[in-house]
């Protein structure tokens, strides 16, 4: 294990995730061997479909755009009730309950592919050995989990119909504070209830706690128990993303949703293997600030960091792919995979968009030299 700095008075973040890979003679050859027609180069396996909606033009400016953008999107929106079998705590204790209980839950859902693909929370259907999905209609089907994924809280269902609603998907990317957010879904129990608010803001990664994995949306659009899984929406009728959870605060709450393009991702992978892949590098970083730099140098030996904001390598796991690459204790990361990173959060969501297996480069910076160190992550661990 590769010495770590001391805590400072500031709290240190979760283990993240980084990688390495060094392109030996091998690969060069490989290389070599396709530009000059020796060899194909592979050919990748295309993604799974996760949805087959039309591309749907924004809406025209009408009376209300609310009504026509859930008009669009309100047929595609699911209850999703599910039944867990769970050992009672007393079972037969004095002969008074039975050893098992039947515990019922219920969210929201919404149809992404006309034959009964299902977007939803991973929480939603965590466990569950009975899932039931209803259509606004009143159409009811047994659905089946493909799969969840709880870092990102995102999980697919599938029901066995063809020719259903479908609710198009957007482009969670470009979203701005101040756009229109409209949640639909089963909040409390109340079918196919919609509220409308505003986008509050984008990339909340500190939203439900530090070392996320998810850029969240934040809206002020009210999200209670029974939302979760359910689709938030733009103005032009588009889901853009899934409404995940909420905060209570004085005299409002605040809701958060999971970005449409980060769940497609997983759902693609949940689609194709059933689980969802999260790269893992092996290193411990801190937000680094002039003061803590101060406080570092004063105090500890190991190293001089420089007195500005940055990310701080504060411990590298021994034997990681961060090792193997030769990222140490007391590099700054100025740069993952081609994005400029400027807290632990960044690094966090840059490594996961990269892939195990695959090389990503990493910019840091080092006794005020920069260096490319070629890190190639593996899978995290899977918690059992």
């Amino acid at each position: 294990m590769a010495s770590a700095i001391k805590r400072s008075r500031t709290s240190f973040l979760t283990a993240l995730s980084l990688g390495l890979l060094s392109f030996g003679i091998s690969s060069c050859n490989g290389a070599w061997r396709q530009r000059i027609g020796i060899e194909k180069q592979p050919v990748a396996e295309p993604l799974p479909e996760v949805s087959d909606g039309p591309r749907s033009a924004p809406l025209k400016p009408g009376d209300n755009v609310i009504v026509e953008a859930v008009d669009r999107v309100g047929p595609a929106v699911v209850r999703i009730d599910t039944l867990k079998r769970v050992a009672s705590p007393l079972g037969n204790l004095f002969g008074g309950r039975a050893p098992i209980q039947k515990q019922a839950g219920q969210g929201s859902g919404f149809i992404t592919r006309s034959d009964g693909l299902i977007f939803t929370n991973a929480h939603v259907v965590e466990g569950a050995d009975q899932v039931s999905v209803t259509l606004p209609d009143g159409r009811s089907f047994s659905g089946r989990v493909l799969g969840g994924d709880p870092l990102t809280d995102v999980a697919v269902v599938r029901v066995v119909a063809d020719k259903l609603p479908v609710a198009p998907l957007g482009n969670s990317n470009d979203l701005k504070p101040g756009e229109w957010a409209i949640a639909i879904g089963n909040p409390l129990g109340l079918n196919n209830t919609v509220t409308a608010g505003i986008i509050s803001a984008v990339d909340r990664t500190n939203a439900v706690g530090e070392g996320q994995r998810v850029p969240y949306i934040q809206t002020d659009a009210a999200v209670n128990p029974g939302n979760s899984g359910g689709p938030l929406i733009n103005a032009s009728g588009q889901v853009i993303g899934i409404n995940t959870a909420i905060r209570q605060a004085p005299g409002a709450g605040l809701s958060f949703a999971i970005p449409i393009n980060l769940a497609k991702r997983i759902a693609q992978q949940i689609i194709s293997t059933g689980q969802a892949s999260h790269p893992f590098i092996g290193v411990r970083l801190q937000s680094l600030t002039p003061q803590l730099a101060k406080e570092i140098n004063a105090t500890i030996d190991l190293c001089k960091v420089p007195e500005l904001n940055g990310v701080l390598v504060i411990e590298v796991v021994e034997n990681s792919p961060a090792a193997e690459a030769g990222i140490k204790p007391c590099d700054l990361i100025r740069d993952v995979n081609g994005t400029e990173v400027k807290d632990p959060s960044q690094v966090q969501l840059a490594v996961d968009r990269g892939r195990v297996g695959e090389a990503m480069p990493i910019v840091v910076e080092r006794d005020g030299e920069r260096l490319t160190l070629n890190v190639t992550p593996e899978e995290l661990p899977r918690q059992q």
